[in-house]
């Protein structure tokens, strides 16, 4: 595993061909922050999967970070916001905690926008608000062959969220949206027990409402059809804040 930064949208352009035309063959994934406020990446690999830049790090607003990911890797990666860290890397964050700056393996507290990528002859990804909403994220691959679509949450869902599912700061700001399986803790919501299956488990109020903001994004579990994306040989870049 390797990393590259860079802080301005014309290197990062130049660091992807130079990957991309120089025969790297691991998979390149860049996460770049172009919100106006700092971002918190947190990576969390599948079980038995590499750890990624130790799962987590700051990402300046307008800056990018460069990670190879080996062949079959598959994962998890969002932002966490509002984060104060010590010296040592011990603290917590506002949304999308896991614990401290390095996630080591650790996933994310919902509510949290989740890119989800698996790596193969055919790579799967998408944008899941499954977990609920903190951050607008998109995927969007880089050379690849196929039907390679982009994925993501590009609105800010935190503008819309219903009064139910609201997560507030100490100056009552909304920082996320809670899925409705966190704030009801419904197997109707949850698709669980006899909900468990696609043809019990259907979209409900809430899961419209984000899927209305955001249609490429998963808006409940078995939201599959126009939420998976699909392509083959390419590298990624992960966007917060794609809207901005």
């Amino acid at each position: 595993m390797s990393i590259f930064s860079c802080s301005s949208l014309q290197a990062l352009c130049l660091f992807l061909l130079l990957c991309l035309w120089g025969g790297v063959e691991a998979t390149t994934f860049t996460l770049y922050n172009k919100c106006p406020h700092v971002v918190w990446p947190g990576i969390q690999p599948s079980a038995g999967k590499a750890i990624l830049a130790r799962g987590g790090f700051r990402l300046q607003p307008r800056q990018a970070v460069s990670l190879r990911a080996p062949a079959g890797w598959s994962g998890r990666i969002w932002g966490r916001q509002d984060c104060a860290f010590d010296a040592m890397g011990n603290g917590r964050c506002a949304t999308g905690d896991c614990g401290g700056l390095y996630c080591n393996g650790n996933g994310g507290a919902p509510p949290a926008t989740l890119a989800e990528i698996t790596l193969g002859a055919k790579d799967f990804y998408d944008v899941s608000l499954v977990d609920g909403y903190n951050l607008a994220v998109a995927i969007a691959p880089v050379r690849g062959s196929g039907k390679c679509s982009y994925a993501g949450c590009v609105r800010d869902l935190n503008q819309v969220c219903p009064s139910g599912l609201q997560v507030r700061s100490r100056d009552n700001r909304v920082v996320a949206c809670k899925s409705a399986c966190s704030a009801f803790n419904s197997p109707m919501y949850c698709c669980t027990g006899r909900y468990g299956t696609p043809q019990a488990c259907k979209p409900t109020s809430y899961s419209r409402l984000f899927k209305e903001a955001c249609p490429r994004a998963y808006s409940y579990a078995y939201d599959d059809p126009t939420s998976i994306a699909t392509c083959a040989g390419a590298s990624y870049i992960v966007t917060f804040c794609p809207h901005l």
